[in-house]
């Protein structure tokens, strides 16, 4: 069977990985990139344990690579104004520069036989494939070329952002909200793995049009910021996106939605099919997680198939192996996959789309914020799928060595978690 991935970010390279091993290197895989190699857009990504269990248990010799090469984020902090320092128990997860995961992937496909080329650009009418993966990104050309039948719609949110990087090494993940004269702005600051962190400042339009940002020159943006959060930047220099901040570098989020993910030989991954608000962090995690349902579908459950407690393959159901070199075969399994990742992402997008408005609805709370703690739990429960329970122990963990006994209960089960993922082992003659 012949697969192209058009797109080589986490999951057309991750797809053509599981081909790859799924396949037992039969299957002839393709990805087509129109970056350089080492080139990309952005700064981190986040991801959390179930990644990483899924990572391993996929892929048992690729993952370790995953895990050596993240950084682990232990604390969080939300600051508002001058009030001090709220914290948020419980909470850890991993990042990595997106530049760092797009090498580890590739040098696991290359490793597997993937071709991976660089520099150039490939429509759904260039490419001769059995199976063709559209991974090209919220602006897939693949997926524009047909719009009409998946459906397609683009919904933009109302609040400005930019994405930014820091100089900051910090272990601690940072929400600063700040008032200025014109309105609230606030910043999430997560460190990475390369000694920045990523830094995206968000803003209500009222705010970003009142501070003159409309029409000011990308520099008065970084100058504002580190004005803005001159106390959580703490002198640290604010650092532009690869290739400059551009003329216009305030963006408004843009949610993807499709009615169907497949159009023949042709299947949507990553966010060609879906994107979800940065504000939870679950861009880089689902399409991963696509990838490994695209596998599953044509592959029947493989190692780690269908053991993903739901998140990738649809609650553990068995996915009937198919003869690959039947196209009848080929389509059941795209539509399968179409149908059950779809109806798994489409709530993840419903809460992150609460979770949108939440922030463009911030300025009113932040106007009446008198207890920072309260309104940590409400930045906290702003997908609104936490309990009283979970406000008690919000609440406790103000308290430093309350605090601090969580923390080390945190520490204890990722220690487990670690040490379960390691025991799963390496397969004989697949070193890594």
């Amino acid at each position: 069977m012949r697969i192209a991935c058009v797109g080589g970010g986490p999951s057309g390279l991750y797809f053509a990985v599981l081909a790859a091993i799924r396949s037992g290197g039969r299957d002839e895989i393709v990805v087509h990139e129109r970056n350089p190699a080492g080139r990309t857009h952005g700064f981190a990504v986040t991801f959390g344990e179930d990644l990483l269990d899924e990572a391993f248990r996929y892929d048992p010799a690729g993952g370790p690579a995953l895990r050596d090469a993240a950084r682990l984020w232990s604390a969080q902090e939300i600051r508002v104004a001058d009030h001090p320092a709220a914290h948020v128990g419980g909470k850890y997860g991993y990042s990595i520069a997106r530049v760092e995961l797009l090498d580890v992937l590739a040098r696991r496909a290359q490793q597997l036989g993937v071709r991976i080329e660089y520099g150039t650009t490939a429509g759904r009418d260039e490419v001769d494939a059995d199976v063709i993966v559209a991974a090209d990104g919220i602006a897939s050309s693949v997926r524009e070329a047909r719009a009409e039948h998946f459906g397609t719609t683009i919904d933009e949110g109302a609040n400005r952002y930019v994405w930014l990087g820091a100089e900051s090494d910090s272990d601690t993940f940072v929400w600063d909200f700040q008032r200025t004269d014109a309105g609230w702005v606030w910043i999430h600051l997560y460190p990475s793995s390369n000694g920045l962190s990523t830094c995206i400042v968000e803003c209500e339009p009222e705010t970003w049009a009142g501070l003159g940002l409309d029409g000011a020159p990308p520099a008065d943006t970084v100058r504002l910021v580190e004005s803005v959060f001159g106390r959580t930047l703490a002198g640290r220099r604010i650092v532009e996106p690869p290739g400059g901040l551009g003329e216009q570098p305030w963006l408004r989020f843009k949610e993807v939605r499709n009615r169907t993910w497949r159009d023949g030989e042709v299947v949507l991954a990553g966010d060609a099919a879906h994107t979800t608000h940065f504000g939870i962090g679950s861009g880089t995690v689902l399409a991963m997680q696509d990838s490994m349902a695209l596998a599953d579908a044509l592959y029947g459950p493989g190692r780690g198939g269908g053991a993903t407690g739901g998140a990738a393959t649809g609650g553990g159901a068995r996915v009937d192996v198919v003869d690959l070199n039947d196209p009848d075969g080929r389509g059941a399994a795209l539509a399968a996959y179409d149908a059950r990742r779809r109806a798994q992402v489409t709530p993840v997008q419903d809460m992150a789309r609460r979770n949108m408005h939440w922030f463009e609805q911030a300025g009113r709370q932040l106007d009446r914020v008198e207890d920072p703690v309260d309104f940590a739990w409400s930045l906290a429960d702003r997908r609104g799928d936490l309990g009283r329970i979970h406000y008690q122990l919000h609440r406790a963990t103000q308290i430093p060595a309350l605090r601090q006994v969580r923390r080390g209960l945190t520490t204890a089960r990722r220690v487990r978690r670690a040490a379960r993922r390691a025991a799963t082992g390496r397969p004989e003659g697949d070193g890594a």
